[in-house]
């Protein structure tokens, strides 16, 4: 199954086939890479930024038509070595979405707001983040940054978890593009270990034009 405008072999290729269990990580420094990978993360962020501020001022503007709240919602994530930072995104939730405490998001979640499951399917709430990326906090692809107390939790649960955090979290991912919300907290674990494993400037490539076709489509598994 594979679009015209889809990457040759996407899945074929960058899709591991893996028991479930726990996943054994050969984890290597690669310098060059980490080199080539932040000049991607400064020119895109760059180069993307006058159309990002565009996105948000209209989806500022359709957030606080659909509910009353802030605009911009920042969250602790875990980031790389554990280095605790905030993340931006546009708000997707009602501002009440977790009076009853944390609660790991899944598909259809009810919490969303109307206007929040388009900026979800389109990824569109994520885009602030640029800003993170331009800090350093974070890079264009990667393991999607978790909070802390599921961090723990996930660890506690999937030993390994943690090793998520042996590189910088990114914009985007693999598992982002191979189900999204659809998958489970171990499944999205194993996809994001195999990642740190085979990163790779190709394979970085591959996973951004996944997620501009998501983008542009509105064909998010999120």
């Amino acid at each position: 199954m594979q679009a015209k405008s889809s990457p040759p072999n996407f899945y074929e290729e960058y899709t591991p086939k893996m028991e479930m269990g726990i996943v054994e990580l050969h984890y290597e420094k690669k310098e060059f890479y980490s080199i080539i990978s932040r000049c991607m993360d400064i020119c895109f962020s760059v180069i993307s930024l006058p159309f990002v501020l565009l996105l948000i001022a209209v989806f500022s503007i359709l957030i606080k038509l659909e509910t009353p709240g802030p605009l911009i919602y920042k969250q602790e994530r875990v980031g790389q070595y554990g280095r605790y930072f905030k993340v931006c995104k546009l708000r997707s939730m009602y501002i009440d979405a977790e009076k009853d405490g944390a609660k790991w998001a899944i598909k259809n979640d009810p919490r969303v707001t109307k206007v929040g499951k388009f900026m979800r399917r389109t990824r569109i709430d994520e885009i602030p983040q640029i800003i993170n990326i331009l800090r350093g906090d974070m890079t264009l692809v990667g393991p999607r940054p978790e909070r802390p107390i599921f961090t723990a939790e996930f660890e506690e649960k999937y030993p390994g978890f943690s090793n998520r955090l042996l590189v910088k979290p990114g914009l985007t991912g693999l598992a982002q593009v191979t189900g999204g919300y659809c998958n489970s907290p171990k499944e999205k674990m194993e996809l994001d270990l195999y990642y740190i494993e085979n990163r790779a400037i190709k394979m970085d490539l591959l996973i951004l034009l996944k997620t501009i076709k998501i983008v542009l489509s509105g064909h998010g598994a999120r």
